[in-house]
């Protein structure tokens, strides 16, 4: 408890004389002189450097959920994404049963200019065993990934070689795509999903948008399902693209800040279109701008679960080091006024990031009725004078409960253990080439390729050989872990079995609730086959089949008077 006091006198010091407050004042004289007091007479010797990053941690955790401080590695990893490249070999892989498959190789990227080839397996990098030596994910890329021009050396696996093959791969930058998928759904719908808002993103959503409106796009769903946030700027260069100059779309504004504005500085060329956005409880931040002003200005209808409610603004100051603390200066509010941050209790950041599973556990994702706003947080869209909510988060326009139906211990147990991921690439090993010849393109494969209950079975007894073990009371959760958010759980389901299990041992219970879930079972083996044989693009179109958010959203779009309707103020 006496560190904690001291770290956090020590980090007022510190702030304080970053920005030029000298100890003339009372208050800074105090903590100076129990500084000199530590130095002089504790009882042990003290690290000066790490008691002053404790302290910055200390002090950071007393203000907001959003504040922190990052290590200078931690910086280099939150701006990789961010600025849509980094430098390595160019393949994305899975460790299945100690060994480095690559799922996927980057096209256009160094690996493919040598010939690697997704179902490839890597055993050495510049001479170092990785295979089978319980080597973890962080030391296998810190050894594949490089400064550009430098080489790796690796030795690889492929199916039906006896021998390993040595590539020597020239390091280069490799584009990290923050656009996942799109794609014409029917002759007039098109549909793009976006992971993150970064420095390319708006160059990439333009490039796919005059893509598909060249292909006759008349109206756009656009996905921000799991989208965490980013770059204010690339959502307000979003959003400028539905939007009519000079339209609010964000403001900002902070105890020490005063009110800034971003406004539409274009008419935007979706300005006439129908347009849908998708969100849930892991949209974030810049979706929630994005999301806000659309909803805001009566231009789409928002289909899906309330979102996150980040919208607390985060200043970065550097330390010569290369570290930085990120403190929150100002609140985001959207056109009407809203606040999107939700509540927090200054301190209580594990409160903080369990309230969307709080929102699961209060029915809020499973029935709209469950959800309530006071008066006081009631506002009006600018055009038709809807009534939209505040408080925290975007609530849609449409709600969509999450769907638990197809999801069991089961199948969670299958994605965590890695066994699906591994009985696909076995899958893709065995039948590639006979899969090439069969079906031809996606359309083919899509429409023609279905898995069957053979591999079904297969599946299963490869995952009754894992010694993996089933938790008696399980939430699952996927995480979203964006340029300026915490982690955000996701709830999927919830289970009540007691005890813990082996997946040798399933009892009748366990083969009902593989039989629930294997229509989603198939669908991703369907889609994990797809994203090896073409990408992601084709990942989501097959995917997407089960997308009951999207699903609706097709339907509202081909529906004009269900569309017009939930735009107006008559409901």
């Amino acid at each position: 408890m006496k560190n904690v006091f001291f770290s956090f006198l020590l980090s007022i010091f510190l702030v304080s004389c970053s920005y030029g407050q000298g100890i003339s004042d009372p208050a800074i004289g105090k903590v100076n002189m129990t500084i000199k007091a530590i130095e002089s007479l504790y009882v042990d010797t003290i690290n000066r450097n790490k008691l002053a990053e404790d302290a910055i941690i200390a002090l950071l955790q007393r203000l907001d959920p959003h504040s922190a401080y990052m290590t200078s590695e931690e910086v280099k990893e939150m701006n990789e994404p961010l600025q849509g490249n980094f430098e390595g070999v160019g393949i994305q892989f899975n460790m299945l049963t100690d060994t480095l498959y690559i799922v996927q190789v980057i096209p256009g990227g160094p690996s493919e200019k040598v010939g690697i080839m997704a179902g490839d397996r890597i055993i050495m990098v510049n001479d170092t065993m990785i295979a089978g030596v319980g080597m973890k994910n962080t030391d296998i890329m810190s050894r594949l990934r490089g400064p550009k021009g430098t080489v790796a050396h690796v030795k690889i696996m492929r199916r039906n070689n006896p021998n390993l093959i040595s590539f020597k791969i020239i390091r280069d930058k490799i584009p990290i795509h923050s656009l996942d998928a799109s794609y014409l759904i029917d002759a007039e719908i098109g549909y793009i999903k976006l992971n993150r808002f970064a420095a390319t993103t708006y160059n990439e959503f333009k490039t796919a948008l005059n893509n598909l409106q060249s292909q006759g796009m008349k109206h756009l769903i656009l996905d921000l399902q799991d989208n965490g946030g980013g770059y204010l700027n690339s959502a307000i260069d979003i959003a400028n693209e539905f939007l009519e100059r000079g339209d609010l779309i964000v403001y900002t504004e902070g105890a020490h800040q005063r009110r800034e504005e971003a406004r539409s500085t274009i008419k935007g060329s979706l300005k006439n279109n129908k347009v849908i956005v998708l969100v849930n409880e892991s949209s974030a931040s810049a979706s929630e701008i994005v999301s806000g002003a659309l909803q805001d200005w009566d231009r789409a209808v928002l289909v899906g679960r309330r979102t996150f409610g980040k919208g607390l603004v985060q200043r970065p100051i550097p330390f010569p080091d290369g570290s930085m603390i990120k403190l929150t200066t100002a609140r985001y509010y959207t056109p009407t006024g809203r606040s999107i941050q939700k509540p927090y209790e200054s301190g209580n950041i594990d409160s903080y990031n369990m309230e969307v599973i709080q929102r699961y556990n209060k029915g809020e994702m499973i029935s709209a009725d469950s959800i309530h706003f006071p008066d006081s947080l009631k506002y009006n869209t600018l055009i038709n004078r809807r009534t939209v909510y505040g408080g925290g988060g975007i609530m849609p326009d449409y709600f969509v409960p999450i769907d638990t139906t197809r999801f069991s211990e089961i199948h969670r147990a299958l994605i965590a253990s890695g066994v699906l991921n591994k009985f696909v690439m076995n899958q893709i090993d065995k039948y590639r080439d006979s899969y090439r010849m069969q079906y031809e393109n996606f359309e083919v494969f899509k429409t023609k390729f279905n898995v069957n209950e053979s591999m079904m079975n297969d599946l299963l007894e490869m995952f009754k050989k894992e010694d993996f073990e089933m938790q008696g009371k399980t939430s699952v959760e996927a995480t979203v872990d964006k340029e300026d958010e915490p982690e955000v759980k996701k709830p999927v389901e919830i289970t009540e079995n007691q005890g813990k299990k082996t997946s040798s041992k399933l009892t009748t219970e366990d083969m009902k609730q593989f039989e629930k879930s294997k229509p989603l079972v198939k669908l991703q083996i369907k889609a994990l086959i797809a994203r090896d044989f073409w990408n992601m693009n084709e990942y989501y179109q097959i995917i997407n089949e089960e997308n009951t958010s999207l699903k609706k959203a097709i339907e509202i779009i081909k529906n004009p008077k269900e569309y017009d309707k939930l735009l107006s103020n008559h409901k």
